[in-house]
């Protein structure tokens, strides 16, 4: 005989009865303890139709492929095209305001740079978009250390004599970026105020023509990461000094850190991206969204290539992404206000 059967039949006692009702009545309802336990999460009906990644960065460069490979893994896990819409230019706002004029429920999303996130609110006196208003970053895509590039003609071996000379010579050496207030132009003014330095930074219109002035001499040095200067790198026309890292990274056991390499203790630069959805977007559907873009970025083909740009993802719960942005976002201004940067 069934527990059930034995405690309903007419020898049970009254209180093993209503006791046999009680767990009857949670059968039927499925609150028992182990129905509840075995009841999976239910489905979000997302995505209905295709999905556009918006991205600031030209075709071509390390983060647009990231925002390909995680597009091309999402179109066979939900069954619609993601495709990635290039806009690049007007360091992001083009692909911003593409994006806030896109849909709002999740089928529009944007790969964001750091500097969007942590530096330009304190950079710009206006920006045409509201970090909290606008978006909801929902996790990062991946995160690259950049290395302190000279040509291989240079008189630098370290990053100590480069120091030393920028020391010496105020105002002599010189670096580049691509435009003022991005991760490379940051993170030089960084070294400047960690090392007392005064150097000067001299814009270029693309990171081809940057690093092709590094490997001529047109520049004492630039930060670039594997993605951007490993080719020259690799062709023997740019000397990596040091990386700006808190250990030598996997992929250049040879290459010492800018600590190692004679340069300040705890110095680092790293660039990031992240995907980010509408503000005011479904939970549910951020929450699959971030699952399933973290299950691309563990791919082991995505994974391979990442090694191969010299990026790293950093997996992280929501809440702790937010607090690593917050701390971004304070280092960025403190790096900012020393410079004496702004832009209207």
């Amino acid at each position: 005989m069934s527990l059930l059967a034995s405690l309903t039949s007419p020898l049970a006692s009254a209180p093993r009865r209503r006791a046999a009702g009680l767990i009857a009545g949670l059968m039927v309802l499925g609150a028992s303890p182990w129905a509840q336990a075995q009841t999976a999460a239910p489905a979000v009906a997302f995505p209905t139709k295709p999905v556009r990644i918006i991205t600031p960065f030209p075709v071509g460069g390390g983060p647009d492929g990231v925002a390909r490979l995680v597009a091309d893994k999402l179109s066979r896990m939900w069954g619609q095209p993601v495709v990635v819409e290039n806009r690049p230019g007007g360091n992001g706002f083009i692909a911003i305001d593409a994006f806030k004029r896109g849909a709002n429920d999740g089928h529009d999303l944007i790969q964001l740079d750091n500097v969007h996130i942590a530096a330009y609110p304190h950079l710009f006196k206006k920006l045409p978009y509201d970090l909290e208003k606008d978006f909801d970053v929902i996790l990062p895509l991946f995160r690259a250390y950049f290395f302190v590039t000279t040509g291989v003609q240079s008189p630098y071996k370290n990053v100590g004599a480069l120091i030393a000379d920028a020391k010496a010579n105020p105002g002599k050496l010189n670096y580049g970026s691509w435009s003022v207030g991005n991760p490379v132009h940051l993170g030089s003014a960084l070294l400047e105020s960690m090392t007392g330095t005064d150097m000067v930074h001299v814009v270029y219109k693309e990171t081809t023509q940057l690093y092709t002035g590094v490997a001529n001499g047109e520049l004492s040095f630039a930060l670039g990461t594997s993605a951007t200067a490993g080719p020259l790198q690799r062709a023997g026309k740019l000397r990596f000094l040091a990386v700006a890292a808190p250990k030598r990274l996997a992929n250049f056991p040879d290459v010492p850190t800018v600590s190692e390499s004679g340069g300040p203790a705890g110095y680092e630069v790293t660039g990031w991206n992240a995907i980010a959805a509408p503000k005011g977007v479904s939970p549910a559907v951020a929450e699959k969204i971030k699952r399933d873009v973290e299950k691309a970025l563990n791919e082991p083909d995505v994974k391979e290539k990442f090694a191969s740009f010299g990026y790293e993802n950093f997996p992280t719960t929501r809440e702790s992404f937010k607090q690593f942005m917050d701390s971004e976002s304070t280092r960025f201004a403190a790096v900012i206000k020393k410079a004496g940067a702004s832009l209207d």
